[in-house]
């Protein structure tokens, strides 16, 4: 979180991080976070209330979002950044173990959310996740404005391929129109490549566009 876009808004003011260890909020000497589940099964469960009081102290000086990483959330996707990158501050409470304990989520009102039909060894990975999606989306963060609007899912689609120099690699041209200077019809097979690619490789997405957009012809 030194590096690279985090790293400069961060440097510039733009955003500020600070991590808490759930343990510091843990009972007993051993600084106890979790338990077994009640009913039985695998794994053990973080407590309600170590999590609910370590979020409550840590929002006491200023009200927050509160969003739980979790297997069972909602699905984090682009329009959710652009949500949460709209919010002044967001804390973000990493899962470990089996889960957390239902209450914790009910008595805060959190939110919840997963990165993938995946599943992870904690919540940390994919907080550092929505962390890079939603800071590049805060204004002065980006040097290019016009980046994050371009980028893939920002308009509902994949993004279209990108070419640089050599003109020619290893028998593979860069395609005539990129050449041509003719920024019009560029825009367009940007567009059209664009649509091409999600329908190949994300074709629910594609199907969500053409309905939100019944002007496009489909390819």
């Amino acid at each position: 979180m030194s590096t690279s876009i985090i790293g400069i808004a961060r440097r510039k003011g733009l955003v500020e991080i600070n991590l808490h260890n759930l343990r510091d909020w843990g009972k007993g000497k051993r600084k106890q976070v979790d338990d077994r589940p009640y009913g039985g099964g695998a794994g053990m469960v973080i407590m309600p209330d170590v999590v609910v009081n370590a979020v409550e102290d840590i929002v006491k000086s200023e009200p927050a979002k509160i969003v739980f990483l979790s297997a069972s959330g909602r699905l984090f996707k682009q329009d959710v950044a652009r949500e949460f990158a709209q919010c002044k501050r967001i804390v973000l409470v990493c899962g470990h173990y089996e889960a957390i304990d239902e209450r914790a989520r009910i008595v805060l009102g959190a939110d919840e959310v997963s990165v993938g039909d995946y599943v992870t060894s904690g919540g940390e990975a994919p907080a550092m996740v929505v962390l890079d999606a939603v800071i590049r989306l805060v204004p002065g963060v980006l040097g290019n404005e016009i980046s994050p609007a371009t980028e893939s899912f920002s308009n509902g689609l994949l993004e279209h391929p990108h070419y640089t120099r050599p003109s020619e690699f290893r028998g593979l041209k860069v395609p005539e129109i990129l050449l041509s200077g003719n920024h019009e019809s560029i825009t367009e097979w940007r567009h059209r490549e664009s649509l091409k690619r999600t329908k190949e490789r994300r074709r629910e997405l594609y199907r969500e566009y053409l309905d939100d957009h019944p002007e496009e012809e489909e390819i």
